[in-house]
């Protein structure tokens, strides 16, 4: 042995608030778990849906183009408007994640930014929520 001294591992933020409570976190662990049930569900929900839409295989239809351009133009508006909300959805789905990895590592309801507890108001409202409202505030200021 050398004498030298492991460097520790690196610890998760301090934070002078005291922690959530175990049923708590119970609660927002069941409260994300469900939306992100209802997320996935949507998402693979829409995703089959654009998949097989305007496939009539099977259902006796002669064509499945659309016969006047105002169709295709209603048709291409509703695909944009799905795979906007599949995103939107998906993104929504990453972000429920996030929070359940927090959760696990003992971060859940600290902003990440001022490591202040966030207000459970907030966390019911939004469960995946990182910042405290004042950090959001300041953050949509800059933007």
């Amino acid at each position: 042995m050398t004498g030298k001294k492991k460097k520790a591992a690196p610890r998760s933020p301090k934070s002078t608030a005291p922690r959530m409570a175990k049923s708590e976190l119970r609660e927002f662990k069941t409260l994300l778990t469900r939306l992100r049930e209802k997320l996935r569900r949507s998402v693979d929900r829409m995703e089959s849906d654009a998949l097989t839409k305007g496939g009539a295989q099977g259902s006796g239809e002669l064509s499945t183009m659309p016969l006047h351009m105002a169709d295709v133009g209603s048709d291409t508006f509703e695909q944009d408007m799905t795979l906007g909300r599949i995103e939107s959805e998906s993104e929504e789905l990453e972000q429920v994640e996030a929070a359940l990895d927090r959760i696990s590592r003992g971060l859940y309801g600290l902003c990440e930014t001022c490591q202040k507890p966030i207000p459970k108001t907030r966390l019911r409202a939004i469960p995946y929520a990182v910042l405290c409202i004042e950090c959001k505030e300041k953050e949509e200021k800059v933007s």
